[in-house]
């Protein structure tokens, strides 16, 4: 083979392989999520006020008494990039009891909404007897429920697909234009959020109704919108995990009644 034959391949092959060795490491990477807080997930498990159910999609989070505000509305929500599902558990649990709806968590492709190619109603499925649906996520699960709803509520000569009527961001934005959509919008934004701050959320605002609602949680940082310990970059909380739970549920439920019939 001539020397410059055997150089090209020699480059090409180094190339591949250098290729490989990012893919693996991205793989090993993803694999590696911010885990859930076990205390804190084993007592919604064992609470009585909420049902949970595994999936292989994610969990499904329903209320044991009939009759809340929203107990014909569904959430889904999509957790943030490389975290662990039923690291929202707690969380979620406090808006079922707030307002009688059905949360369905969903895990990821690879622990990344971003790369999750399925559709909503993957998800919706989980909760047939759910008519109405809202949306939402935590940080780069937000970005992916803002994806969601621009599709589903798009005209399409498609199948149906679920009734969406709202957006929910928590410590997150939308990186595609619904400022003139019809959906109602509910936008948490942490004061002491250090990966979503209060400025990147409020720079991005323009991509949103008009009507949106912002609830301004007090003292909580980015990691506290679920319970999966510390993270890298975001800001010292100054809140407990419980009292962010209380300030979400209240909130939720406040947005919740606010909805059309």
């Amino acid at each position: 083979m001539p020397s410059r034959a055997r150089r090209a391949v020699i480059i090409v092959g180094t190339a591949f392989a250098l290729l490989g060795l990012l893919v693996a490491g991205f793989l090993v990477w993803a694999n590696l999520p911010y885990r859930a807080d076990p205390d804190v997930s084993l007592a919604v498990w064992r609470s009585n006020a909420v049902q949970i159910t595994g999936t292989d999609r994610g969990y499904v989070i329903e209320p044991t008494t009939a009759g809340g505000e929203g107990d014909e509305l569904g959430l889904v929500f999509i957790p943030g990039a490389r975290v662990e599902p039923s690291a929202y558990l707690y969380k979620m649990s406090g808006i079922v009891n707030a307002t009688g709806m059905t949360v369905v968590i969903t895990r990821p492709t690879l622990n990344f909404a971003i790369l999750d190619t399925r559709p909503l109603e993957t998800f919706t499925a989980d909760a047939p007897d759910i008519d109405r649906w809202l949306v939402g996520g935590h940080s780069l699960g937000g970005v992916r429920a803002c994806q969601w709803v621009q599709t589903a509520t798009e005209p399409s000569d498609a199948p149906a697909s679920p009734d969406v009527v709202g957006l929910m961001l928590f410590g997150s934005y939308c990186d595609t234009d619904l400022s003139n959509s019809q959906l109602a919008v509910a936008s948490f934004v942490a004061t002491h959020d250090g990966l979503s701050t209060p400025d990147d959320i409020a720079s991005r605002a323009n991509l949103l109704p008009g009507e949106t609602v912002t609830i301004t949680l007090d003292g909580a940082n980015h990691a506290q919108f679920g319970d999966y310990g510390t993270q890298a970059g975001d800001g010292e909380a100054t809140v407990t995990t419980e009292d962010v739970q209380a300030q979400i549920a209240r909130a939720t439920a406040d947005f919740v009644s606010g909805l059309d019939p």
